[in-house]
């Protein structure tokens, strides 16, 4: 077993194991029991009550976090000559079609997210073999799928997320950085809780939400009330 370094003792030490913090306390302690020499990045990991793997009681969304996630998002945007202007005026990093095409089949995926247009998806079906396993494929239901382009490029740039509950019945989601106010943090965990709770199935049958943890990407992490969540 790893030995534990003087700041991770000092971090446990700051963590009473047996208590279930407030979302507010929870994002205060967060920023004490970081001590990353980076910006770490601030997660949430949702335990629900439910079977993903029977289509209703798959949980899906996105969310809009308040405060946005602190991170540059890389967007890409898919879409014909007469879509491209509005695109890098929202703030797009990459926006093309073809050429972009050719560089995902070589194996590039340098991006966060990717945005398109309904009639551009029959060209990204070959792809997505390349775009699946790493979350990129672009989907209506998220809002990456759209005639909008400009609208859903700010949306993402703002801080628009999507999750989907993993085969073990978790959501994990990275809410914001370090570096925000313990204020900010919470705000952005509430909302995508909130979220959350919005989407539960009705086949979900039982305790819908069993658990909730916070921490940051180097730190212990903290027991939230699900109840309270």
């Amino acid at each position: 077993m790893a030995r534990l370094t003087k700041k991770q003792k000092e971090a446990v030490a700051k963590i009473d194991k047996n208590k279930l913090y407030s979302v507010e306390e929870a994002s205060s302690l967060v920023k004490e029991i970081t001590n990353a020499k980076f910006d770490a990045s601030i997660d949430i990991a949702v335990r629900l009550g439910v079977d993903p793997r029977k289509a209703n009681q798959m949980v899906r969304g996105v969310v809009s976090l308040p405060h946005g996630t602190g991170k540059n998002v890389k967007v890409l945007a898919l879409v014909t000559p007469d879509k491209e202007a509005e695109a890098k005026e929202a703030g797009a990093d990459f926006v093309g079609l073809d050429e972009y095409l050719d560089k995902i089949k070589g194996g590039w995926t340098d991006v966060d997210v990717i945005i398109t247009m309904p009639s551009v998806m029959g060209k990204l079906g070959p792809l997505g073999r390349v775009l699946g396993p790493r979350g990129l494929m672009p989907n209506p239901k998220t809002g990456t799928v759209t005639m909008d382009v400009a609208k859903a490029v700010n949306e993402v740039k703002a801080g628009k997320i999507d999750f989907k509950v993993d085969k073990t019945g978790i959501v994990h989601a990275a809410i914001g950085k370090a570096s925000f106010s313990a204020d900010k943090i919470a705000g952005n965990a509430q909302e995508l809780l909130t979220t959350l709770m919005k989407l539960k199935p009705t086949a979900s049958k039982g305790i819908y939400v069993k658990s909730i943890y916070m921490s940051s990407t180097m730190s212990p992490s903290l027991a939230i009330d699900p109840k309270i969540g």
